[in-house]
């Protein structure tokens, strides 16, 4: 929410300026940044929601908001950027006048903002996805802005008018090329991929190789939110049930080796019917 209000105010500020300055590079940032307030208000909502109790309908509870969020954001991004894209096509085509001297400290401003807001998310980036993406949107912000001054310096040195559109161009590579990995992680855990870190080859590998098991089957692994991962499925112990304890062990070494914590194991002897969910073709 601190990092909301912060970029909110900027965004107010920034985006007047550009309008008074008639800077395209100022506009599309503050364009980008009012997308990054609407990402870190709906993350903020997101973490809310996951913290919610499950109920008799949604027995997982909200966990998935996280992922939908994520998701939502990286679509929000990609439209905002294809605006940008052709207004500064347009300003490349034909420049306009542009008041560098207001730009270059108005966009000093925002390297401010920027990096403090990153700092504020620097610590969960690597544990969690929104996380992750707020801190890499508030960096590339950073570095963006830092574009604009370069831009700004520019166009007072050498009369460049052009030198405005083009950063704003550079500012649509960057958040092109740093919004798509967030994009294909986001998607991928929406449609329940396995998640990213986890060889799902290697968990069948090390649960064939419990003491006891012939055969592991119906091995689905999913995302039930961003930090989280749930697995289910069937091992082969012709010996019989192994009991409680080797169950929960199986969910201890899961936990530990894979972060998968959210664990659903049945037991098979392998003398009856054979399982209708064993091929690997069937789900």
């Amino acid at each position: 929410m601190l990092g909301a209000i912060l970029n909110l105010v900027f965004v107010a500020f920034e985006a007047v300026y550009g309008f008074v300055t008639n800077s395209v590079a100022l506009i599309a940032d503050a364009g980008h940044n009012l997308g990054d307030v609407l990402a870190l208000l709906l993350a903020w909502i997101a973490t809310w929601l996951v913290r919610q109790r499950p109920t008799a309908r949604h027995t997982y509870g909200f966990r998935k908001s996280s992922i939908l969020t994520a998701l939502a954001n990286s679509v929000a991004l990609f439209i905002a950027v294809g605006a940008i894209a052709a207004e500064s096509l347009r300003r490349l085509w034909s420049p306009e006048p542009v008041a560098s001297d207001t730009v270059l400290w108005v966009a000093a401003l925002g390297i401010a903002v920027n990096l403090g807001t990153a700092w504020l998310f620097a610590a969960g980036r690597h544990a969690e996805l929104n996380a992750r993406g707020a801190f890499l949107h508030m960096a590339s912000d950073a570095g963006l802005s830092f574009a604009v001054v370069l831009a700004a310096l520019g166009i007072r040195m050498t009369g460049w008018m052009w030198l405005d559109p083009a950063a704003s161009l550079l500012l649509v590579a960057v958040i092109t090329v740093t919004t798509w990995s967030l994009l294909r992680q986001s998607f991928g855990l929406a449609i329940d991929a396995v998640p990213r870190g986890i060889d799902a080859e290697e968990v069948r590998a090390r649960l064939a190789a419990l003491p006891g098991v012939d055969e592991v089957h119906d091995l689905h692994i999913w995302p039930l939110s961003t930090t989280e991962t749930a697995l289910t499925c069937h091992l082969v112990i012709p010996e019989g049930h192994p009991g409680d304890a080797v169950l929960m062990e199986i969910g201890r070494l899961l936990s530990r080796q894979f972060g998968i914590n959210h664990t659903t194991v049945q037991i098979e002897t392998g003398s009856g019917p054979a399982c209708v969910l064993a091929p690997e073709e069937v789900i």
